[in-house]
């Protein structure tokens, strides 16, 4: 007998966490074992059209010892700054959400931020909340079957329910959420609000925001070993149709994994940070239309056509250094200590910089065409 959509999440699918504690975070995703694709031929594949970018995934590494430090350095850095930006985020959440609160993370970069919201509203302000990581995907929307586990199996309330990512940058992934919530609240009972909430708002497209500022964000620099030990989201012939969007869980990189390790030490620097003051809101249409002005004038110049291959702000630039297959890096200041992990990658992959002084971001990254 065949299952129905709305059945199926209570047989086949439930919460992991990972390497984080489950009152941190809870990713709603299904593991399964991946055949990975080499990054290259990843690329190939993906400008050919022949596979979309979810249905594939390449292996990740231990980063190497000095890349390790110079995430710590980062993380030394800004742990203040980060910790009073989760404090205010959280002090405007509780003056403006019922609780119980559910935050949702869209994984993977959001998933370190969400955790962070959850020790800051449980912690400190002592709510009521719960932290799930559910998956987004370019051009094939939210995990619905995620959803439908938050509000049918969980019982969240839908009014307390709120997303939250890290950064935005051309705001992709923003219209990508507004559009798949928007169809959400047209076909099912439960209506959410589509409010995205993030750390460093550059791209002039979230909601609620702590920073316009394109900083370094040091959870933007790692990719599993600070996010749980999980890969990001994937959605092929592997995971069908039945149950939440797949991952793989990196085991093999336990001994690297530094996830709890960044958590306890922006939370641990709640106790000192400033907190108190209101969020305050800086008006982003101006941001979002200097970053399309950019973003074309790139095209235009290096002659770029597919808008996607063209990755703004220093978190953007890393995972084009990190996951793709890079083929130019512009720098604002080369000599800043931000964008030192950038200098590191560019110069193991023998990736061209130039200098860009006037830009808005710090950083930006363009996909070589394969």
């Amino acid at each position: 007998m065949s299952m129905r959509r709305t059945d199926f999440v209570t047989d086949i699918s439930k919460p992991i966490t990972g390497s984080y504690r489950a009152s941190d975070c809870q990713f709603l995703l299904r593991p399964i074992e991946a055949c990975f694709t080499d990054v290259i031929e990843k690329e190939r594949m993906i400008q050919s059209g022949k596979r979309h970018y979810s249905e594939m995934i390449s292996r990740e590494w231990a980063p190497p010892e000095r890349y390790r430090a110079l995430f710590k350095s980062l993380t030394a850095r800004y742990k203040a700054r980060l910790a009073t930006e989760i404090l205010v985020l959280a002090q405007y959440i509780v003056a403006t959400r019922p609780a119980p609160i559910t935050i949702v993370s869209l994984a993977r970069a959001g998933t370190p931020f969400g955790a962070l919201l959850q020790r800051a509203l449980t912690e400190v302000f002592t709510v009521d909340s719960t932290h799930y990581s559910i998956s987004i995907i370019r051009d094939r929307g939210i995990d619905t079957e995620a959803l439908r586990y938050i509000l049918r199996v969980a019982r969240r309330p839908a009014a307390g329910v709120l997303f939250a990512d890290a950064w935005t940058a051309k705001g992709v992934i923003t219209r990508e959420f507004k559009a798949a919530i928007k169809a959400w609240n047209l076909r099912e009972s439960e209506q959410l609000s589509d409010e995205l909430y993030v750390i460093s708002d550059i791209g002039g497209t979230a909601d609620v925001a702590a920073t316009d500022e394109d900083y370094a964000i040091p959870s933007g620099i790692l990719n599993a070993t600070v996010s749980g030990l999980i890969s990001r989201s994937i959605l092929n012939e592997e995971v069908g149709e039945c149950g939440f969007h797949g991952c793989v869980v990196y085991d093999d990189l336990r001994g690297h994994d530094l996830t709890n390790w960044f958590l306890d030490e922006i939370s641990t620097a709640f106790a000192g940070a400033a907190s108190g003051y209101p969020l305050r809101f800086v008006a982003k249409e101006d941001r979002a239309a200097r970053s399309r002005a950019w973003v074309a004038c790139w095209m235009a110049r290096y002659g770029v056509k597919d808008v996607n291959y063209i990755k703004p702000g220093i978190a953007e630039a890393t995972r084009v250094m990190l996951r793709r297959v890079p083929g130019r890096l512009l720098l604002r200041d080369p000599t800043s200590s931000d964008v030192e992990h950038l200098r590191v990658l560019a110069e193991e992959k023998s990736i061209p910089i130039d200098i860009e002084p006037e830009m808005p971001f710090n950083a930006a990254a363009f996909i070589k065409v394969t």
